[in-house]
């Protein structure tokens, strides 16, 4: 990583001694090494390693969406995901604060790239849900990714801050999004947008409106397109799942399988699955906690 690191480097200062096309073409150079560099990352298994990591390859993605165009959004993109994914993985759980400021920051780059894709989206950001999900209607498939991982790092945004009421009153906006999501592509990120409706049917209490019954239905679903290789979805139904309805069987069963499986048994995202484990180790500790 830090031959990576060094190489794009290089690449930025080449590129600050350039003008014109030569610029271009060793910004345009620097976007490709930062990318792949990124893909790498997401198949690491040290956790370690992936913390210390990703931080400046995502101050160096910062830099070229200044250099490059700040409507570039395949840097959005890329920045919207990477800036969730780090901030689930390695600071939500130990500064709720900081996940806020993090998460708020990949938001504004997911919102800001839809908005120059969607004028009614850019208008209806200040208006009720009812108009902001009609403005949904002018993206298409292709959106999806950009879609997933805004909504994604805004419901995350939501979930940190449950105690703020001006944040909590965006969640039907959230809930628009990852409905896209789920009519358009419901398997993108091994079916991610299930796992986010399942969260949160089992996490508000029966008279509050939760279904924990629609929730198991969403989180099968989510195991299936996941093909039961991908991990989060274990510890997130162990959580808010077997709490809500008192299954502590199913809880210490989902926990095991967790930390049993091989995080080689999905190569392209050992880094989530290792994050998985270590969230399932915590979360097992607390067992006499959670259980009456």
């Amino acid at each position: 990583m830090k031959i990576v690191q060094s190489v794009i480097l290089f690449v930025m200062l080449l590129g600050s001694w350039s003008c014109g096309v030569v610029n271009t073409v060793a910004v345009n150079a620097t976007t490709n090494i930062v990318d792949y560099g990124l893909g790498s990352v997401y198949e690491e298994s040290d956790l370690d390693l992936a913390e210390k990591a990703i931080p400046g390859n995502l101050v160096l993605l910062e830099a070229l969406y200044r250099a490059k165009d700040k409507d570039d959004e395949h840097l959005a993109f890329l920045l919207t995901q990477g800036y969730t994914g780090y901030t689930l993985g390695f600071v939500e759980d130990v500064d709720a604060q900081r996940a806020k400021v993090l998460y708020d920051r990949a938001r504004g780059y997911g919102l800001r790239a839809l908005k120059n894709k969607n004028e009614s989206f850019a208008r209806a950001i200040e208006e009720d849900a009812a108009a902001f999900k009609k403005s949904l209607e002018k993206f298409s498939k292709e959106d999806v990714p950009l879609i997933f991982w805004t909504a994604n790092a805004w419901g995350n945004l939501v979930n940190v801050s449950i105690a703020d009421p001006a944040v909590l009153v965006d969640l039907p906006k959230v809930n628009a999004l990852m409905e896209f999501v789920l009519k358009y592509d419901e398997g993108y990120f091994y079916g991610s947008a299930h796992l986010y409706f399942a969260t949160i049917l089992a996490t508000v209490p029966k008279n509050l409106g939760g279904k924990p019954d629609s929730a198991k239905v969403h989180f099968d679903k989510c195991f299936a397109l996941g093909q039961k290789k991908f991990l989060l979805p274990y510890v997130y139904m162990a959580k808010s799942y077997c709490v809500q309805v008192q299954d502590k069987e199913l809880f210490q069963k989902l926990l095991s399988t967790v930390d049993e499986t091989s995080l080689d048994v999905l190569p392209e995202q050992r880094l989530v699955n290792a994050i998985a484990k270590k969230k399932g180790k915590k979360l097992a500790e607390r067992i006499d906690d959670l259980f009456f």
